[in-house]
């Protein structure tokens, strides 16, 4: 039998076994609004709906839970997820994970402060001496997560970690640039704490799976029908109903100043 029938034919097995047997390929996210989250009891969000149409041309159902971004990992390591939708490329992960070739979306990394309270960042060293907040279950850049120059300081959600820098109990906190503006309209805080400017990196997030029979040719074959949607008028319209126009350029810091491509990363730095 040829090489591609073979690969074709375990293809369409690991899709079959999932409708043979009643089941649906398990994936975990956390809230990450604009791109995934719960609105009204429903899942939302521009990386949630694009990867269930996907799914739905691949003709693989899909059953989704939100959980917090720790919880998301263990399931994943403990073999009670087949994947996970928004996460980073990390080598460390790639024994155990499988990633598309094409990105879902890409993401900026930006420091938010409250108006009260406003500091200029151009670089890691202008941090010296603050708290910033950060998210738990995340993975930060070598340069950020071991820098004595400031405390980081983790906190259960992002609304919290919001609410605590309006509270001056934190100088900053870092997140995502649409996350941010997203949850500046959430909470209706746009009078009270601004975004920086300044790209303390840039980063995509994938849906990622785990290393099962199979599970590499639905890989492909993920990657192969996101890159086509993403060529469609639908998907244009999608990202401009969720705001997935990338906010005034800027370049991404390291510690010195210089192009950085990794400050933050939501991966497996689990505590």
């Amino acid at each position: 039998m040829p090489f591609i029938v073979r690969c074709l034919t375990l293809f369409l097995c690991t899709c079959l076994s999932f409708a043979a047997w009643g089941e649906k390929l398990r994936i975990v996210t956390e809230p990450w609004a604009p791109y995934v989250y719960e609105e009204g009891g429903k899942p939302v969000g521009l990386d949630y709906e694009t990867t269930a149409i996907v799914f739905k041309r691949l003709g693989i159902e899909v059953e989704w839970q939100f959980l917090p971004w720790k919880r998301c990992l263990a399931m994943l390591d403990q073999g009670l997820a087949d994947g996970a939708l928004d996460i980073f490329h990390s080598e460390e992960r790639d024994s155990t994970l499988l990633y598309p070739s094409e990105p879902l979306s890409d993401v900026e990394f930006v420091m938010f402060y409250a108006n009260a309270r406003p500091h200029v960042i151009r670089s890691l060293e202008d941090l010296t001496g603050l708290t910033i907040g950060i998210s738990p279950g995340y993975l930060y850049s070598e340069d950020f997560s071991q820098s004595t120059l400031f405390t980081r300081e983790p906190a259960p959600t992002h609304e919290a970690n919001f609410g605590k820098l309006l509270r001056g109990r934190i100088d900053l906190l870092i997140t995502d640039r649409r996350v941010g503006q997203h949850l500046l309209d959430e909470l209706n805080l746009r009078d009270k704490i601004s975004e920086s400017p300044t790209v303390i990196s840039r980063q995509s997030q994938y849906l990622a799976v785990r290393r099962n029979a199979g599970m590499d040719l639905l890989v492909t074959r993920f990657g192969a029908e996101l890159k086509r949607f993403k060529r469609e008028p639908a998907y244009a319209e999608l990202s401009a109903r969720y705001g997935a126009t990338p906010g005034l350029p800027g370049q991404a810091v390291s510690s010195a100043g210089e192009p950085n491509k990794t400050v933050e990363q939501q991966e497996s730095g689990a505590q």
